[in-house]
This record gives structure tokens, C-alpha cells and sequence, in this order.
């Protein structure tokens, strides 16, 4: 399932919709994720070259920049996701019939869920680069196209939120008090900056459309 990003957009929903397993929740936030973001790299493409936007020029070039890698970087932590759950799911299916069977399950186990929950967050964090450019770009993009960083700003908060749910889930399974701890306390600031600046990037948008 790694090679979704080369399926044709129909083949997405069809396969997001039936009953495989992948692509699940996480795969389809940072999916839905890359979708916002692009807004932001369109806004940037068409603020580039225009002699109006010649003084901010650099850093929209900058700001675009980052987006196409934030882009690229999602393409990768879909794959990874995908592949997390895969081996969440192997460790599942190893025998347990044994003392010995149970705690390597255990251990591999603990392993796995880590896993599913760290590429998750790795997503959520890519997302809120991508609020802060998007943040960054609504002040002096193009104007005839700044609503649609207001809709990179909606959709990447969205699928920030969104994918923090598939580490929720695995939370809960999670023995290593201080890793639950870690993780809880950086998705409160997660979740937090997030609809910081989201709310300051649609201001600024709503401002700029009157």
C-alpha cells in the first residue's frame, strides 16, 4: 500500500473506504494534510513573479520551498504509517502459548506500539511546520489567492487533530509511564499552537479579502 500516492484519486477513496486494514486514520490525516499544504504551495506559486510581490519575493520563494519538502516529507510518513500498522498487526498474530511466547509477544508488542504512535506524531509535527509557513505566507501572498491559505490553515489544523488520534489509540496499551508522558504533554502543545496559528493565519486572511 506504499505506492497509494500513485494511485489514481477514485482508487484513494475506493481503497480508503472498503475493509483493508491500510489505509487507515493516520495515512488519511496526513493525506487529507498534504492536500492543505499544497494550498499553501499554490498561494506561493502565484505570488512568485509577480512584479507586486517583488519585494517579498525571497521569502515566498523560501516559504514555497518548504511546503513542496513538507509535501515530500508526508509522502514518506504515509508509507511509514502504513508499514507501522503492518508490523503492529504481525506482532499481533504471534503465538502465545507459552510463558516464553507471551513475553517476547510482549516485548515486541510494546515495540510495535511505540512505533504506531511516534509516526503519528511525526505527522501532526510536520503538519504544525506546515500551519507556521502557512502562517507565515498569508501576511504577503497574493492577494487574489489568499482565501486558499485560509483552507491550508483549516485543513492542516484538521488533519493535525485528526491523525493525534492514532496515537490515542495506542496510548492507552502503552507500559513506559514516562514515554506516555512525553508523548500526552507534547499533543496538548501540538493541538494547542495548532489552533494558535490557524486562528492568526484566518484572521489575517479574512482581513486581506475585504
Amino acid at each position: 500500500m506504499s505506492e497509494i500516492y500513485d494511485f489514481p484519486f477514485r482508487k484513494v477513496v475506493a481503497v480508503s473506504a472498503s475493509d483493508a486494514p491500510t489505509p487507515g486514520g493516520g495515512s488519511v490525516s496526513a493525506l487529507v494534510g498534504t492536500l492543505g499544504v499544497a494550498m499553501t504551495a499554490m498561494v506561493g506559486n502565484l505570488t512568485v513573479g509577480k512584479p507586486k510581490f517583488k519585494d517579498v519575493e525571497p521569502e515566498v520563494k523560501e516559504i514555497t520551498g518548504a511546503a513542496y519538502f513538507i509535501i515530500n516529507k508526508l509522502e514518506k510518513l504515509v508509507a511509514a504509517d502504513i508499514a507501522a500498522f503492518g508490523k503492529f498487526m504481525d506482532v499481533f498474530r504471534l503465538p502465545k502459548n507459552t510463558d516464553e511466547e507471551k513475553a517476547k509477544r510482549e516485548e515486541m508488542m510494546q515495540k510495535a506500539l511505540k512505533t504506531a504512535t511516534d509516526t503519528p506524531m511525526e505527522i501532526a509535527r510536520t503538519l504544525l511546520e506546515a500551519l507556521e509557513i502557512t502562517d507565515r505566507l498569508a501576511k504577503i501572498g497574493n492577494k487574489m489567492a489568499i482565501s486558499d491559505a485560509g483552507v491550508a490553515a483549516y485543513v492542516c489544523e484538521a488533519a493535525l487533530n485528526a491523525v493525534l488520534l492514532s496515537a490515542d489509540i495506542n496510548i492507552p496499551m502503552v507500559k513506559d509511564e514516562e514515554y506516555v508522558k512525553n508523548i500526552l504533554a507534547e499533543k496538548e502543545q501540538l493541538v494547542s499552537k495548532a489552533a494558535e496559528l490557524k486562528e492568526k493565519a484566518v484572521a489575517v486572511v479574512r482581513e486581506r479579502m475585504k
